[in-house]
C-alpha cells in the first residue's frame, strides 16, 4: 500500500468538523483521536491539553466510513 502525502492538505480542527458534520465536539474527538494521519499537538505538560489537526483526506475517509455504515 502506498503512503499518501498529506502535508499540503487543508487541515480541520475538531470544532470545524463538528460544525460541518453537525455532531458534537466530543463525538468528533472520539472519531479522530486514534485515526491514522491525524496530528495530535500537545499544548503543555498535561496529557489533556492537546489539539487535533485533521487533514482533509482523513476527514473524508472518516465521513465516508460513517455514512457508508449508516446506509
Amino acid at each position: 500500500m502506498q503512503a499518501i502525502d498529506m502535508t499540503f492538505d487543508r487541515h480541520f480542527s475538531i470544532g470545524d468538523l463538528s460544525k460541518q458534520w453537525r455532531i458534537g465536539r466530543e463525538t468528533v474527538r472520539r472519531l479522530v483521536k486514534s485515526e491514522p494521519g491525524v496530528l495530535r499537538i500537545q499544548l503543555g505538560k498535561k496529557k489533556s491539553m492537546c489539539r487535533y489537526s485533521i487533514p482533509e483526506s482523513v476527514a473524508r475517509r472518516i465521513h465516508t466510513r460513517l455514512y457508508s455504515a449508516a446506509a
